[in-house]
């Protein structure tokens, strides 16, 4: 994607546009995709097939959990062709690299482990078309900490509720 900037004007973009995924507060609150409570079937998503996923450990903390060192998600998508799942089956899309952190505690090794079965199940990203008409992979409506600090921006620490939210927001798909 480039730059962390030209990430967040698009997905800016997207909420101005009306198009970007529910609030934090929505999703908790209505569930997500309509999942029902009562279905503890985990639903798939539409990510592309060809990401990658590893973790590494970092002896530093994210704003917020002062004694806590931090979990590194790393994930990647290479450029591909769009299946029937994506918006425009046969066309090119651009590829992802991207980061999400975590607290190495308990509540984040929950989380974690969650995260890891979402992107299993194809639910963290999916491929949309840009501001620019660009096809790419982008995050889906699961929220991800891309920042370790920084403030007050959705993708950034400190957020007292993260933990919480994503995981309610997980459950609601089906990962426990």
């Amino acid at each position: 994607m480039g730059s962390e900037q030209s990430k967040d004007k698009m997905h800016c973009t997207r909420y101005i546009n009306g198009t970007g995924p529910p609030t934090l507060a929505d999703q908790v609150q209505n569930g997500t995709n309509g999942a029902s409570k009562k279905n503890s079937k985990i639903v798939n998503g539409n990510q592309p097939d060809d990401g990658r996923m590893s973790i590494m450990h970092l002896r530093r903390n994210v704003e917020g959990y002062p004694k806590c060192d931090t979990i590194q998600i790393n994930m990647e998508f290479e450029d591909g062709i769009q299946t029937e799942n994506h918006p425009n089956p046969g066309q090119k899309y651009y590829g992802l690299k991207t980061v999400a952190y975590v607290p190495q505690n308990n509540e984040g090794m929950k989380v974690y482990r969650m995260l890891e079965v979402a992107f299993k199940h194809k639910l963290l990203f999916t491929v949309a078309t840009t501001s620019t008409g660009e096809e790419r992979v982008t995050f889906s409506d699961i929220p991800l900490k891309t920042k370790e600090s920084g403030g007050h921006d959705s993708f950034s620490y400190p957020d007292p509720e993260y933990l919480k939210t994503v995981t309610k927001i997980l459950k609601s798909k089906g990962i426990k």
